[in-house]
């Protein structure tokens, strides 16, 4: 074969994987009846766990399905059945469901365990590629995930096989999922060191600056004394306070504007004054977009990004300056 041929040959073959995979998937879809529904009323009935028990290939979709299981609302795990027989059985009690996988249906190891699960009175759903296999038999419910052939060229190597009994065990996560309300938050919780839950489950309060990280200064401050403030305390902002009731709010931006109109050539009002007379009420920005403290992070960059802001004051019900936030303090929290 020359070199020249065997990259074609390459993406020919994985072209041709992808395809029958993608087709078995399609009749996974087709052939889906009440059985699914059946297996989704028992487990989501289920006052126990949902146990995966799988061998070879089998276990390990198994063990992802049982993950998925777990981070989506419904308390699982999986079982090796070789262990399984040797002491790892005591994991499963009464009020458990057995997802046996198995696309023969005829696993040794799986039913070597089935006559003791049934005395538990554990409840079986199987999910095998024959509704006659002896797994079937013996199953409270049978999801047939069957394939006309393997994407492997000698029909051997699981492959079509694995995808759709994964894409099974993703479906009814799924829809357990959609049909209980399972919400952003309850996943986030499930995932409090990953990305999403730390950006689902952080809030403002937990990485804004404040007291004295803070700068507020009054509106009859100098623009000047104001800038020193907003250098010192480094957030590209000072904020306008009455007490401690938010007025307005200066920035790098509006400082860059008020430069501008002091030039030589300007027209404006500002452009006849002397920057040491200017207050920074004068130039300040009111009415400012704020947030309250109780607000998720990710609010306060939805804000961020609507508004084309890089800062924001956080104030209490009462409007009362309470801290500041801005991107940086964002992408410190691994927010951004």
């Amino acid at each position: 074969m020359s070199t020249y041929s065997m990259p074609n040959n390459l993406l020919n073959s994985a072209k041709s994987v992808i395809l029958t995979e993608a087709q078995a998937l399609t009749q996974l879809a087709e052939k889906l009846d009440q059985s699914f529904v059946d297996a989704c009323t028992l487990i989501q009935n289920c006052t126990g766990k949902v146990i995966l028990i799988g061998m070879g290939k089998s276990g390990h979709i198994g063990n992802k399905i049982a993950a998925t299981f777990a981070s989506t609302g419904t308390p699982a795990f999986a079982v090796h059945p070789a262990e399984a027989g040797h002491g790892d059985l005591g994991m499963i009690e009464q009020n458990d469901i057995a997802i046996c996988i198995s696309y023969s249906g005829e696993s040794d190891e799986i039913m070597t365990l089935v006559p003791v699960i049934k005395r538990l009175g554990v409840t079986i759903i199987g999910m095998t590629g024959n509704k006659d296999s002896a797994i079937a038999k013996i199953s409270n419910v049978h999801l047939d995930v069957g394939v006309e052939k393997e994407a492997c060229p000698h029909n051997l190597a699981p492959t079509s096989s694995t995808t759709v009994a994964l894409a099974m065990g993703d479906a009814l996560a799924i829809s357990l999922l959609n049909n209980k309300g399972f919400s952003p938050d309850d996943f986030a919780r499930s995932h409090p060191s990953g990305a999403l839950g730390r950006r689902l489950l952080t809030f403002v309060n937990s990485v804004m600056k404040t007291g004295n990280d803070v700068p507020i200064v009054s509106s009859n401050t100098q623009l000047l004394d104001a800038l020193l403030i907003m250098s010192q305390k480094a957030l590209g902002m000072v904020l306008i306070t009455h007490g401690k009731t938010l007025q307005g709010i200066f920035t790098d931006g509006d400082l860059r504007r008020v430069l501008e109109t002091l030039a030589p050539n300007s027209n404006s009002l500002e452009g006849q004054q002397n920057i040491q007379d200017i207050t920074i009420g004068a130039v300040m920005t009111k009415n400012c977009k704020s947030i309250s403290a109780d607000k998720p992070a990710m609010a306060a960059v939805a804000m961020m990004d609507e508004f084309n802001l890089n800062s924001l004051p956080v104030v209490d019900k009462n409007n009362q300056v309470v801290g500041a936030i801005n991107t940086h303090t964002l992408m410190q929290a691994k927010i951004i």
